[in-house]
């Protein structure tokens, strides 16, 4: 178990690697294109991706995690696996190209007819991907893992930035999209040596466990994408636009952190799904370490909007800010429950995660037709927190059921770094209003430096007071050895 845990470790240690050097040149790219581009190009692409990921919803299965969750799963599970998303992928691109002109029609945008037209391309593509990579994380092997995913995001990157300069339009979107997956393709049969067959042999029994993936993957398209189709038709292509990329900053906390760690343990869950006990701990340490990360990361997001925005993107996005602010409210939300999933979905009972979403779903519409109506995106952006605020004591109510546990040790993982994080804000807020308004770039960069390593330090510091004062036994807890350990690395060598 020690050596499962340490592979565990390790494997979040590379999913997170990656996240941080993909949000890197995710940065790179955004501040470049958000200066090449308009609101409006990011719009229209957000619509087509929003009509290509509703299609691919359709068919996801989620094979990869029925053959990780099977500890026993042959080859022609694998086979099968593989064929179905052939199959389904020749299906949506089909559905996608069908489906252009009528979009176009509907949401009144003739250029998203040609959008959707080469994402069809794109979905063909990543059909034929390699099945065999699934093995490195079934095989906890994050490495490699890490090297395929990375990949493809430079070349991506690449691709976009330079085409970026030549059309200075949403073509540049387009082609990173399409680059991105055919480089995919081509390196998942370079990095692993197993060669896909036809076969439907194992059809029936996958199916029992991801009949239950589908739905939900369904749900949480409809839960998260599924907005883009209501604030693009509500609300218009701009403030769609305007949306998408406040989202993707101010959900950081989440896609940064969260789901990476989570794509690392839950093998690791699965391996433990035998001892409630031993899964508990797993899961308790991982929450911790989310929640000591998370909380202050989206915090500041929150307080330090107006000279993110100002400095990355620049004066044409300030509408942004509202936005980001809120929405960053909802990342630090969902960040704390994503774990929960992987939990459910070791204990082979999905069917959880689909009942909940519901729930989400079943809320999240009505109050967000209701805050566009009434009062526009950004309305409609702090009902969304609302919702998402709302789920949670719900969804750890569930979780406290199936691991016989008690949700005060949540609460006491939890409470320490939320003070920290409130203490942070009101010094960075203070400094923030001493500080008084920047009138350049450089001089907002040099706010958003100076600002940010001061919440830092306010927020460890507070945080480790908190932990020496008020914890009877800190040695045993998760934030006192991973302040040891950072400690031991910044030891000098001798």
């Amino acid at each position: 178990m020690e050596e499962l845990n340490k592979k565990m470790a390790k494997g979040a240690g590379w999913m997170v690697l990656f996240k941080f050097s993909q949000r890197g040149l995710g940065l790179i790219s955004t501040v470049i294109l958000a200066r090449l581009l308009v609101p409006e190009d990011f719009g229209l692409v957000a619509i087509a991706m929003a009509i290509f990921a509703a299609l691919e919803i359709m068919g996801a299965f989620s094979f990869d995690l029925a053959l990780i969750q099977n500890q026993k799963a042959s080859r022609q599970h694998y086979d099968t696996a593989w064929t179905f998303n052939v199959f389904y992928a020749t299906f949506a691109s089909v559905a996608l190209f069908l489906l252009a002109n009528p979009a176009a029609a509907f949401f009144e945008e003739p250029n998203l007819a040609g959008i959707m037209h080469f994402l069809a391309l794109a979905t063909l593509i990543q059909g034929f991907e390699n099945i065999g990579i699934v093995a490195f994380r079934k095989e906890l092997n994050f490495r490699k893992e890490f090297n395929f995913l990375l990949i493809q995001k430079i070349v991506s990157f690449l691709v976009t930035i330079s085409l970026a300069f030549i059309f200075k339009n949403y073509w540049a979107l387009v082609a990173g999209i399409i680059t991105s997956k055919l480089v995919g393709l081509v390196i998942s049969y370079m990095m692993h040596p197993y060669r896909p067959r036809f076969s439907l042999a194992k059809a029936s029994e996958l199916f029992h466990f991801s009949k239950w993936m589908l739905i939900n993957n369904i749900l949480i398209f409809v839960n998260i994408r599924g907005i883009d189709f209501v604030i693009g038709k509500m609300a218009g292509t701009q403030a769609l636009g305007i949306y998408s990329v406040s989202y993707e900053i101010s959900n950081l906390p989440t896609s940064e952190l969260v789901f990476p760690i989570t794509r690392a343990v839950f093998p690791g869950y699965a391996k433990m799904s035998n001892n409630i006990v031993t899964l508990k701990k797993g899961f308790l340490d991982v929450f911790s370490l989310v929640a000591l990360f998370t909380i202050p990361v989206g915090t500041g997001i929150a307080i330090l909007a107006d000279p993110l925005v100002q400095v990355f993107l620049g004066q044409k996005w300030l509408d942004s800010i509202p936005l980001i602010q809120a929405l960053a409210v909802v990342g630090i939300f969902r960040a704390l429950q994503a774990n929960t999933g992987a939990i459910y979905l070791a204990l082979g009972i999905p069917k959880i995660i689909t009942y909940l979403s519901i729930f989400n779903v079943l809320l999240i519409y009505p109050a967000i037709i209701w805050a566009l109506a009434s009062s526009g995106v950004l309305m409609a952006a702090w009902a969304i927190a609302a919702i998402a605020f709302l789920s949670m004591p719900i969804n750890f109510i569930v979780l406290s059921r199936k691991l016989n546990l008690n949700l005060l040790q949540l609460i006491s993982l939890l409470w320490r770094p939320a003070v920290s994080s409130l203490l942070m804000a009101a010094v960075v807020l203070s400094a923030l209003t001493l500080w008084g308004e920047a009138s350049s770039v450089l001089a907002l960069l040099a706010q958003l430096i100076s600002l940010s390593a001061v919440g830092a330090a306010t927020y460890f510091t507070s945080l480790f007071l908190l932990l020496r004062i008020c914890t009877t036994h800190p040695e045993t807890s998760m934030e006192i050895k991973l302040f040891d350990i950072i400690k031991e690395r910044l030891k000098p060598s001798n």
